[in-house]
C-alpha cells in the first residue's frame, strides 16, 4: 500500500461508509429501537466494532444563557471482526433498549390537573426542549477518524 492510501485510510477517504436505517419515530413505552447499519466501501477495510447510541439533547434558557445537555440513553457495541471489500454491502441488523429519563416539569405534567398546569409553566418558562438522535458509528481498523451516521428519531 502506497503513502498516499495510507493517508486516505488515516483520514476515512474512500474509507468505509455508515448508513444507519431506523424509524422516523420510536414510542417510548416499547422503549426498543430496531434497525439496520449497512456498511460499504471503496477499498478493503477491516471493521472491527460497531457502536449505537440513542442520545437526547436537552436544551433549556434562551440566548446567551441556554445551556445543552446531551443524554444517553441506550448504548451498545456490535463486534464485527469483518473484512468488507470494494463493492460489497454488509447489513448488520440491531435492537437497542433505551430508557427515557423525565424532566422535574415532564413529571408535573405527568400527574395533571393543576400540578400538570404548573409543569407546563414551568417548562414554557425555562425553555425546556428535548430532541432524540440515533448514531451508529465503525471502529474502522485503519481509520483515525471513525466514520459515522446520525438520524434523528421523534419520541411518540
Amino acid at each position: 500500500m502506497g503513502f498516499i492510501a495510507k493517508i486516505k485510510n488515516m483520514l476515512g477517504i474512500g474509507g468505509v461508509s455508515v448508513k444507519l436505517q431506523a424509524p422516523n419515530q420510536v414510542s417510548k413505552s416499547d422503549a426498543l429501537i430496531k434497525g439496520v447499519v449497512t456498511l460499504s466501501t471503496k477499498s478493503e477495510q477491516e471493521v472491527l466494532t460497531l457502536k449505537i447510541k440513542f442520545i437526547e439533547e436537552y436544551s433549556t434558557g434562551r440566548g446567551d444563557d441556554e445551556k445543552t445537555k446531551e443524554i444517553k440513553l441506550g448504548v451498545i457495541s456490535i463486534p464485527c471482526n469483518l473484512t468488507i471489500k470494494p463493492g460489497e454491502i454488509k447489513e448488520i441488523p440491531f435492537s437497542l433498549p433505551f430508557e427515557v429519563s423525565n424532566s422535574n416539569a415532564d413529571d408535573l405534567i405527568a400527574k395533571g390537573g393543576g400540578m400538570g398546569a404548573l409543569g407546563k409553566m414551568a417548562k414554557f418558562a425555562n425553555k425546556e426542549k428535548s430532541e432524540y438522535f440515533l448514531e451508529a458509528e465503525a471502529d474502522v481498523k485503519s481509520a483515525s477518524l471513525d466514520p459515522s451516521d446520525k438520524k434523528e428519531i421523534k419520541l411518540i
